[in-house]
């Protein structure tokens, strides 16, 4: 016992006693004691900005950083070892068989992920700290059904992503407040594995997803320096992808960079969390409204912009510039239309490698060898940090260009949302945060943009391409058809998730303003499944 930590969950496991020691317990409390004020502080400051943004009050690059915008003698941090060449990553929830399976698959890198594709229950996240320690010390190897899973002997490099500033996690309080869940992924991971890391020649490496504003990169590098002090490590040891994936932090790339110098690796288009974000922050702006999420491609304007400023921003300071996710999964039925599929990809990365991206994300194995093929044929070396782009000239007033050139708001588009919102979130709250739907790999950020576009469409009284008005009836009408369908996309969600999901949904089209995160809404119904009390959740829907 730590004098101050509570462990909520009745449901104790042998991964929690594994994880949840002594000393890393006492590492969560010194790491929540120092910098949960300043996470709070950062959080209220995301709700006055909101109320800025809502009142009119434009987007801009910050006029008080100008110049470290300006400065072009601050560079980052070298790659750390195996961070040279990131051509190609893959990405994935932490459950056993998925972290062998993406190790072995020939990507450069494998971001392990406990966001956006992990539902955050105590079961996944423990279990995935014990995946990810006995990965690292080569003790993954397992049998099941007759099959065996071991790794090969040159795996990808270990990235680790956890979750935003913006979730707690209700199972575990210190002096009696929820932790962070952000800094309880990362501190459990680098307690168990840091030393580990370096004595194997790589180091803890981690993608830091969701942030609104340069001081959250500081409050992340300041617990890096903190971290590296507890365990006695040297500064530097400790390297951080930042996705770019909300539209402010678009406008402060080179201040998060600037903030994160010492232990910087670059920046990463994060792109559906980018389009949700770009509707969210916008969201009492009429003007800003984006038609079926299929349109909304990497060539239109908002979206073209944010790219190419995040590549001349990074090459400028030596670091590496990502591409953004390819989620198709193989069609093994339909040759004709996997051929299609397979070539959308393709053309993606052409563009990626071709802009000047130093590498790009994949959500399956078999996907690697495609996107590999084209960043093998056109970078030739191990990244294109020379590629500096001056040429791109990004204004704020590009960022913010929303034209969709034949865009529509499709009923097919407004049927695939509420689908899509539907299936994800019943699958979610059943513990899985990685679903394959339409022969897409769909994680909470596409569900987010669903969610977000029927409140715009409903709010702005949109109508459809055939001309009908898409109001909450229509909406309603549509969620009680399509609701007994979702089974068959996801068999495994109860008739319970399906109906909470439902009346979520409904609730959210209905609010004057959406919510801000589907998986904070969402989140009491797991901390409750794991016996949690109800006093320690902010709302029960």
């Amino acid at each position: 016992m730590v004098a101050g930590v509570q462990i909520l969950s009745k449901s104790a496991s042998q991964a929690q006693a594994e994880i949840l020691t002594d000393g890393a317990l006492q590492f969560l409390a010194a790491l929540h004691r120092t910098f949960e004020s300043t996470r709070q502080s950062l959080l209220a400051a995301r709700e006055d900005a909101q109320r800025r943004f809502d009142s009119g009050v434009p987007l801009d690059f910050p006029p008080e950083t100008a110049n470290i915008r300006a400065d072009p003698t601050w560079l980052c941090a070298p790659p750390a070892p195996g961070l040279e060449d990131r051509r190609v990553e893959i990405t994935g929830p932490t459950e056993r068989k998925m972290v062998i399976n993406a190790l072995n698959s020939g990507a450069k890198t494998f971001m392990a992920d406990f966001e956006d594709s992990t539902a955050p229950t105590f079961a996944n996240l423990l279990n995935g700290q014990v995946n990810l320690r006995d990965a690292i010390r080569r003790q993954i190897d397992f049998e099941i059904a007759g099959k065996k899973y071991k790794l090969t002997d040159k795996p990808a490099v270990l990235i680790v992503r956890p979750r935003g500033w913006h979730l707690d996690e209700p199972r575990v309080t210190v002096d009696n407040a929820p932790m962070s869940g952000s800094m309880f992924d990362f501190a459990l991971y680098f307690y168990h594995n840091a030393k580990e890391l370096v004595k194997r020649g790589s180091g803890p490496y981690f993608y830091l997803p969701k942030m609104e504003h340069y001081k959250e990169a500081r409050l992340w590098n300041d617990i890096f320096l903190f971290s590296q002090s507890y365990l006695g490590m040297p500064h530097g040891t400790v390297r951080a992808t930042v996705l770019i994936e909300t539209l402010p932090a678009a406008f402060q790339m080179d201040e998060i960079l600037f903030e994160l110098r010492n232990h910087s690796s670059g920046l990463n288009c994060g792109r559906w969390d980018y389009i949700f974000s770009a509707i969210k922050k916008r969201r009492a702006d009429r003007t800003a409204i984006l038609p079926d999420r299929k349109d909304v491609t990497m060539t239109v304007g908002f979206m073209d912009a944010y790219v190419r400023l995040l590549i001349k921003t990074c090459h400028r300071r030596k670091v590496a510039a990502m591409g953004g996710m390819a989620a198709q999964i193989p069609i093994k039925n339909d040759p004709k239309a996997n051929e299609i599929a397979m070539e959308k990809v393709k053309a993606d990365k052409l563009r990626e490698v071709t802009y000047g991206h130093d590498g790009t994300w994949i959500a399956h194995p078999l996907i690697h060898g495609i996107a590999r093929q084209v960043f093998d044929e056109h970078m030739l070396g191990p990244n294109q940090y020379h590629v500096l782009r001056e040429e791109f000239n990004v204004a704020s007033s590009d960022l913010l260009n929303y034209s969709v050139p034949g865009g529509k708001v499709t009923v097919e588009g407004v049927h695939g949302n509420i689908a899509c919102a539907l299936a994800y979130c019943a699958a979610w709250l059943g513990g899985n945060g990685c679903v394959p739907l339409n022969y897409l790999m769909e994680d909470a950020a596409t569900a987010e943009i669903t969610r977000v576009q029927l409140w715009q469409w409903v709010r702005y009284g949109v109508r459809d391409e055939t001309g009908q008005p898409i109001t909450v009836e229509y909406i309603d009408k549509l969620i009680g058809e399509i609701a007994p369908t979702i089974k068959k996309l996801v068999p495994a969600a109860t008739e319970d998730h399906i109906h909470i999901t439902a009346q979520y949904l409904k609730g959210q089209i209905r609010q004057q303003w959406p919510s801000e995160f589907l998986t904070s809404d969402l989140m009491p119904y797991l901390s409750a499944a794991d016996g949690v009390d109800a006093k320690w959740h902010k709302s029960m829907l």
